[in-house]
């Protein structure tokens, strides 16, 4: 009687360790597909430190907080090279889909036009929309038009029945140096010569 009794303690005992171990094994290989790259790691809340190369991503479901080794950060963060951690840090604006600094986008996410770091649904006022690229540029606002030159032809301002006359206007030294589109700076028309030059000379009308 006792031998069977000790038999099936025995039997027991062998149960709640192969269940120990298959518990063991599940859960060490769960914490190894979250802790990919990890230095430090914890089961429930996933990488604490990584590799000197990888940059650490933490994000929030509720009130838990997680973290992931990474060589690249995702969109909407930017990558922090620190002394003891790397990591990814979120831009500010949730408008911005990849930025330089916390508070500098370099691309807005669709519907958004970039200017100057920012994201705008609207361009500001003396900017234009560029649809191909997603960015406000700058637009051109040149000086008056001056006179209107002389009517001439082939360097002529006489002799001919049709010449040309232009006009100018300058642009901002700044809108050159940016290169921002500019509307016409020349304008050309179709002007009445004096087909008669002093001292009586006639040439053949053009």
């Amino acid at each position: 009687m006792q031998w069977i009794i000790f038999m099936l303690l025995l039997f027991i005992s062998s149960m709640e360790m192969l269940t120990q171990n298959r518990w063991k094994k599940q859960a060490s290989a769960g914490l190894l597909e979250n802790c990919t790259g990890c230095v430090l790691c914890s089961e429930d809340n996933g990488c604490i430190t990584c590799h000197h190369r990888l940059f650490l991503l933490i994000w929030r479901d509720g009130i838990r907080q997680y973290g992931m080794c990474v060589h690249t950060c995702p969109p909407g963060y930017f990558g922090v090279r620190g002394l003891e951690v790397n990591r990814c840090t979120k831009c500010r604006s949730p408008s911005c889909e990849s930025c330089f600094s916390r508070d500098f986008c370099m691309k807005c996410k669709d519907k958004f036009y970039l200017y100057k770091g920012q994201c705008f649904r609207q361009c500001p006022p003396g900017t234009a929309a560029q649809p191909g690229t997603r960015e406000c540029q700058e637009t051109c606002e040149p000086g008056p038009w001056s006179e209107w030159s002389a009517c001439t032809r082939e360097s002529r301002t006489c002799g001919c029945k049709w010449g040309v006359e232009t006009r100018v206007r300058d642009v901002p030294e700044a809108a050159r140096d940016e290169g921002t589109a500019c509307p016409a700076q020349l304008e050309t028309r179709r002007c009445r010569m004096k087909k008669h030059c002093p001292g009586g000379e006639h040439r053949a009308t053009g």
